[in-house]
């Protein structure tokens, strides 16, 4: 990716993919009429009107735009809506959907050290970057990590710069999302905030995933198996910990919060929780620990209390990232199919921002949320 630059100011720090000869539509349609109808003495929005008629808001996109693929009746309930709500399309905003970026942004809300240093992010690019390189979209890579920087982020997406947003690694109270979607700006964010989450969204099977691996190590003999979770501000870390919970209960396994140590998805964290899992429950005998990078950082604590992996205490990690596969022993992991998830997370954003392409389904009522399913890979660690 090659550095961008740009007159406007101010402007986060960004990457751009290259370009390739195809583009994608976008509609930023706004409410812009005083007098239409709302509550509160507000003009509607696109997603109030979205919501009355029961269906997306590229949907509506579309509708406005008089595009010929949205079918009859889904075209009635939109116009319905628009009539009852009394919603005016903003001239202006629909004047400037003719000068699309052509761009979508990526917006990753943490430090770019965590970027770099977890191979999720970079195989979440992969996928997103394989979507748009079909479409002439260019890629653009923002990082997020403070208050300022995600005032200056809203500020320069406020002013349409992309055409639509992929959001990755929010936290639950982050209110990163709800400030993007202010600006009207279709938006897709990876992993969810809670199960009612309102945007798009793309997520692999954490629970269930996490369940799978406790349940191996249950049938490998372990008995005594603790975990170690990432944040659980984060709704996939917490997931993560639904299903430990849920496969040693199934098993008949009374709940003890002591085999439970919180870390924070860094190699840092994962040596600082197994040191304190040693120290609560030292005949422990396996580990799930919520990513491979928070396991690589338990290996080391083990080793160096003397632990045989997977004589003594077997370990399993989550993602099966290149690390599992370099690990010595190689790392029993679940694998999330994370390049299909950015995959799908532009594609979702796509069909949000603009027409739907030839041959495609129009989408269905509400956000879409996508759940993808995730695999235990076993090797040597247990």
């Amino acid at each position: 990716m090659t550095a961008r630059t740009a007159r406007e100011a101010p402007e986060p720090r960004t990457a751009r993919a290259a370009r390739t000869d195809r583009t994608a539509g976008t509609d930023r349609t706004a409410p812009a009429a005083p007098a239409a109808r709302s509550r509160g003495g507000k003009a509607p929005t696109l997603e109030e009107v979205a919501a009355h008629a029961g269906v997306g808001r590229g949907t509506v996109s579309r509708v406005i735009n008089g595009s010929p693929r949205v079918s009859a009746p889904t075209r009635a309930a939109v116009e319905a809506a628009i009539a009852e709500l009394g919603y005016v399309p903003n001239r202006a905003a629909r004047a400037l959907a003719a000068n699309r970026a052509d761009a979508i942004a990526l917006v990753v809300p943490e430090p770019e050290a965590r970027f770099f240093a977890e191979p999720y992010f970079s195989d979440i690019v992969s996928g997103v970057g394989e979507a748009l390189a079909e479409t002439g979209m260019q890629l653009l890579l923002t990082f997020a990590g403070g208050a300022r920087e995600r005032r200056r982020l809203a500020q320069y997406l406020a002013a349409h710069r992309v055409d639509g947003v992929l959001l990755v690694s929010v936290r639950a109270d982050d209110p990163l999302p709800d400030l993007l979607a202010g600006t009207g700006i279709p938006t897709v964010i990876s992993g969810r905030r809670s199960a009612a989450e309102p945007l798009p969204s793309v997520d692999s099977d954490n629970a269930g995933g996490a369940r799978t691996a406790v349940a191996h190590l249950l049938s490998r003999g372990r008995r005594t198996i603790a975990t170690i979770t990432g944040r659980l501000e984060v709704y996939g870390a917490s997931c993560r910990l639904d299903g430990y919970r849920r496969a040693l209960a199934e098993a008949g396994h009374a709940p003890d919060e002591s085999l439970i140590a919180v870390a924070d998805f860094t190699e840092e964290g994962g040596r600082r929780a197994m040191r304190e899992l040693l120290a609560r429950r030292p005949a422990l005998d396996a580990v799930f620990a919520a990513s491979d990078v928070m396991a690589a950082g338990a290996r080391q604590t083990l080793r160096a209390a003397g632990r045989r992996i997977p004589d003594d205490v077997a370990l399993i990690g989550f993602d099966d990232s290149a690390i599992a596969r370099h690990m010595d022993p190689p790392l029993t992991s679940v694998r999330q199919p994370i390049e299909e998830m950015g995959r799908a997370m532009a594609r979702l954003v796509l069909s949000e921002a603009g027409p739907t392409p030839p041959g495609k389904p129009e989408p269905g009522a509400g956000p879409q949320q996508l759940v993808l399913p995730t695999e235990l890979v076993v090797r040597g660690s247990s």
